[in-house]
């Protein structure tokens, strides 16, 4: 199989990294409208491998007919720019017969996404939205707890963190993935189940503490987008459904005032002569005070809650001096990487659209996982 990549960032180089060491994917091509970057990040990775499967393109996500163009020749597409590109780029790849997964980002899109099922179906395309680390893994190990527990819960509670490996003040927290999806998460409202209903409730609100053997303690609270399409799924079948971010204590309250003061707003205000909008200034400030290159971990708790007895899945995962991947990376990038390669090689062989709670095969989905070293534990 031949695959496609859009955007050369930390996502999309490894994202075509995990493709590449692939035996049953023949090329990879790398594309971005930065060609210096995108060049940089073939070489970096050919040569980590010691491979020319990987090639570089030119493509300006933003334009979905030169999109389609390079689609075209290959057998599937992974999304790994902003969420606002992802529509239209969707659109493209159901158009060239390619199948279409991305990271996700944004609930509005990922529905968008959704109700053009029909339209992929008829041209035999997979359409898999938010195929990250949550949504994503997260939705995976979810929908086989459901499975281990006989398809109903009292409750299905996902908490996920990405976390500098040493945490350092003032902020105690760096950034390890894109941080306009960092700020929506931020600002839309959490889809959640309650009392078996679906409820939307706003973000950062409802904080609890949470530990995990060999960490400082940290905070819990709702954030957008991580339940994705759940809520809807498990309706009538789990009485409680939410995904909380962790955060240590003082990066949660830094994020809560700036949200109460607005910085997260859109709505342009004025400064003088200027309008500016507090959140683009925000992510600027985001991306120079908050950007590093310190090891990271990924912590991740799926718990599945029936009767006092809880099922659930553990992850915890490190930085990789041998390759230099963040935990971010590998938890975010390669779980898509895994899913568009099942939909291409017909391991999911569903069409249209693929909800990873229902539609991804989770044992081989863990067993793909572990293998490159990431490794889940269950319990209850």
């Amino acid at each position: 199989m031949r695959l496609l990549v859009i955007g050369a960032g930390m996502m999309g180089s490894a994202a075509a990294y995990d493709m590449a060491r692939s035996p049953q994917v023949e090329s990879v091509t790398l594309a971005d409208l930065e060609r210096k970057r995108v060049r940089a990040a073939v070489h970096r990775i050919n040569k980590l491998l010691g491979t020319k499967k990987v090639v570089a393109a030119n493509l300006d996500a933003s334009q979905p007919s030169e999109a389609a163009k390079l689609m075209r020749r290959h057998s599937g597409a992974l999304s790994a720019v902003p969420y606002f590109f992802n529509l239209g780029l969707c659109r493209a790849a159901i158009d060239s017969g390619c199948h279409f997964a991305d990271l996700g980002g944004n609930n509005t899109v990922v529905r968008q996404e959704y109700a053009l099922t029909k339209a992929a179906e008829r041209k035999n395309v997979a359409v898999a939205p938010d195929c990250g680390l949550s949504p994503g893994m997260a939705s995976i190990l979810a929908g086989e707890l459901m499975r281990r527990v006989g398809g109903k819960a009292d409750a299905l509670k996902l908490y996920v963190g990405g976390l500098p490996e040493k945490p350092r003040p003032p902020f105690f927290y760096q950034l390890v993935f894109s941080v306009e999806g960092l700020i929506n998460e931020y600002v839309e409202p959490a889809k959640i189940l309650r009392n078996g209903k679906i409820q939307e409730i706003e973000p950062l609100t409802e904080p609890e503490d949470f530990f995990m053997d060999g960490f400082d303690p940290m905070v819990a609270f709702h954030t957008s987008g991580g339940t994705s399409t759940m809520p809807e799924t498990f309706k009538g079948r789990v009485g409680e459904c939410f995904e909380k971010t962790l955060r240590y204590p003082s990066t949660y309250a830094l994020i809560r005032g700036l949200y109460d003061l607005g910085f997260f707003s859109s709505d342009k205000i004025r400064v003088g002569k200027t309008e500016v909008s507090p959140r683009a200034l925000t992510s600027q400030l985001f991306l120079k005070k908050l950007s590093g290159n310190e090891p990271d971990v990924t912590i991740m708790r799926i718990e599945a809650h029936n009767s006092g007895c809880i099922t659930s899945f553990t992850l915890v995962d490190r930085y990789d001096p041998a390759t230099k991947m963040t935990s971010m990376m590998r938890t975010t990038a390669w779980p898509a990487s895994i899913v568009l390669q099942m939909m291409c090689s017909g391991k999911i062989s569903k069409r249209g659209g693929i909800y990873q709670e229902l539609d991804v095969p989770a044992q081989a989905f863990i067993e793909e996982m572990e293998s490159r070293g990431v490794m889940i534990q269950s319990s209850v």
